[in-house]
């Protein structure tokens, strides 16, 4: 049985939870019975275009999912819901998002892949927004609204039509993760892009899936050289507007982010693929690397999460803390703004020797523009002490690493400071560590 079936026969009566993607081209009228009841509704990959009004009944729903659907306007009805904290309208066709439409309980708003000219100016109504998915729409410019929204963490802004960035953005006292790349006023990148050789596809054969991001499919895979079989990683890319922006300015960040040992190496383009697949060639991280933590959830919104039982050593929080600050720094020296400083891209040895990996949210700005690159340097500052953050809580402290743990909640600290001229740069944070 379906579980359009099953919605239909009743079955899931008192169901907190329902997705449901069966070519709809109306809303079920069985899932108002659950109104009572319905916490997260996913009716992604349909063919939806309303919603009733009736939705607003819905006085317990908390997630709603409706990527991939065929909505021009954002539903109005949606601002009566009064526990509606997530939202997710990804890769539909919508034009307008009307004043009132959002819910004041709003945390994280999805409105990736849209046809979005403006945002309304009522965004002060979500003083609890903390995320915010805006990439590949025709925004020409920001709501001053929106500086009221002193929680906002994230930002995603890239593939857009936006003549700059609002000075307000940088006040804002907890923004943390900001991506604006492919917008008419940014940077191309400051520097030569190194002289990588283009690999055919050919010379490589495919061994496993290493992993899958928005933007790309990774492989470990083997690079047949004229005298020798070099195993490598390759990431195809799959085109389009993922989540942070292009996967183009993805390749762009990767390549001229090389250069350092803490991050990920690029070794070479890809060429010649049959299907014409983007993709670049990065060396194989050795197999005593682990991801260093999972990414947000549904509660944590914005912050990295961990099993239960993680428990990082004080030795092995410095090191993190040093190698990563290091690739920061490098990456600022570069004009990179990384834009997703999170453990969930950072893998770390049993020595705490990390590796930064994970350019698709990264921006380009000019290094020269002290006043600029500063103000850009010092969100991601907020990122780093949000990550050391999450170390220091997971570190048992002793008699004997008191001092030490003292020392680095004060970085932390300073690192936090809600006003952002008040945080260190990196090239200060490596020295401190």
């Amino acid at each position: 049985m379906t579980t359009l079936e099953a919605l239909q026969s009743g079955q899931l009566a008192a169901s907190q939870r329902l997705q449901l993607a069966a070519g709809l081209t109306t809303f079920p009228p069985e899932i108002l019975q659950l109104a009572d009841t319905l916490e997260i509704l996913d009716l992604t990959h349909n063919r939806l275009h309303t919603l009733p009004d009736e939705v607003a009944d819905f006085k317990q729903l908390k997630i709603l999912f409706l990527s991939h659907n065929e909505f021009e306007v954002f539903p109005a009805v949606l601002g009566q819901c009064p526990q509606l904290r997530m939202i997710g309208f990804k890769a539909n066709r919508i034009k307008v998002v009307s004043e009132q439409a959002l819910p004041s309980s709003l945390r994280w708003l999805i409105l990736t892949d849209n046809y979005l000219a403006q945002l309304p100016d009522d965004l002060d109504r979500c003083p609890q927004l903390q995320k915010l998915m805006l990439a590949g729409n025709q925004l020409r410019s920001l709501p001053e609204s929106l500086s009221a929204c002193q929680n906002l963490e994230l930002i995603r802004i890239a593939a857009n039509q936006l003549a700059e960035l609002p000075t307000w953005l940088f006040t804002l006292p907890r923004l943390a993760w900001l991506a604006y790349a492919s917008n008419p006023w940014c940077q191309s990148p400051a520097i030569a892009l190194p002289n990588l050789p283009s690999i055919p596809w050919t010379d490589l054969t495919l061994v496993e899936q290493l992993g899958e991001g928005a933007s790309g499919i990774t492989w470990k895979a083997v690079w047949q050289q004229p005298q020798e079989a070099i195993a490598v990683a390759v990431k195809l890319f799959k085109g389009g507007v993922t989540s942070d922006g292009l996967p183009s300015d993805e390749m762009q960040a990767g390549l001229a982010a090389g250069g350092h040992p803490q991050v990920v190496q690029v070794v070479g383009k890809l060429r010649d693929h049959p299907e014409q697949t983007a993709g670049l060639v990065f060396a194989l991280i050795p197999p005593d690397y682990q991801i260093l933590g999972n990414p947000p959830d549904f509660d944590s919104c914005t912050r990295d999460t961990y099993p239960p039982d993680t428990a990082f050593a004080l030795p092995l929080v410095q090191a993190i803390a040093r190698t990563i600050a290091a690739a920061t720094y490098h990456l600022h020296q570069q004009g990179i703004l990384h834009g997703d400083l999170y453990a969930h891209n950072i893998l770390v040895n049993s020595a705490g020797s990390g590796l930064l990996g994970d350019f698709g949210a990264a921006s380009f700005y000019d290094p020269a523009d002290l006043h600029l690159s500063q103000q850009l340097q010092r969100l991601e500052v907020r990122a780093f002490g949000c990550l050391l953050e999450d170390l220091l809580d997971r570190c048992p402290a002793t008699d004997s690493t008191a001092a030490e743990l003292t020392r680095l909640r004060d970085i932390q600290h300073a690192c936090l400071q809600p006003i952002p001229a008040h945080r260190p740069l990196l090239a200060d944070l490596c020295s401190l560590l």
